[in-house]
């Protein structure tokens, strides 16, 4: 049997970035360097995702504005899905528009109901620079686009309109971690 190692048990936990960080609302760079720094960053990413309890994270969460996220994600069959991509793009965002909680670990505690479709496919490179595709459907799908939506400056809550909106804006107003600087 092959040894490989746990995603992020190499990295360190790094601190997230939080909404209102402007690191989170700029488009991310693309990923020239694939060299051993684009391999600590990875697993920093999967070490932080995992520590905050997460599915998914971006690179620009940690305060790197590189296009680059992770994810350890179930589908709507439960059926894992382990991996990252480095220059992402959604190539493939259709089907059935479903209303589903939402959460980011960028405003930890808060959800809300946000539209995504339930097919996804974003199209990248792995850490040797290899072209890769992933396809989701369902959680998975709705994570592939939260964490593309990242690396574009996007958040969750920009896809909001009215009520749902101002709820989770008053409710970040009121977080205990609103305004804290990392």
């Amino acid at each position: 049997m092959r040894q490989r190692s746990i995603p992020g048990s190499a990295g360190r936990v790094r601190p997230l970035a939080l909404l209102g960080d402007p690191v989170l609302a700029a488009p991310c760079e693309e990923v020239t360097d694939f060299g051993p720094a684009l391999e600590r960053l990875v697993e920093d990413l999967f070490a932080t995702m995992y520590a905050a309890r997460g599915v998914g994270l971006a690179a620009n969460q940690i305060g790197v504005p590189l296009r680059v996220f992770v994810y350890d994600c179930p589908d709507d069959e439960d059926r894992r899905h382990l991996g990252h991509l480095v220059n992402p793009r959604l190539t493939e965002a259709d089907g059935v528009v479903v209303r589903g909680p939402e959460g980011c670990l960028s405003l930890p505690g808060l959800e809300a109901g946000t539209e995504r479709y339930d097919h996804a496919v974003a199209e990248g490179v792995d850490l040797r620079g290899e072209p890769r595709t992933v396809h989701g459907s369902g959680f998975f799908a709705r994570c592939l686009q939260h964490e593309t939506d990242h690396l574009e400056g996007t958040l969750y809550i920009d896809r909001l309109t009215g009520l749902r909106r101002r709820r989770v804006l008053r409710a970040a107003a009121r977080a205990p971690w609103a305004g804290e600087e990392r």
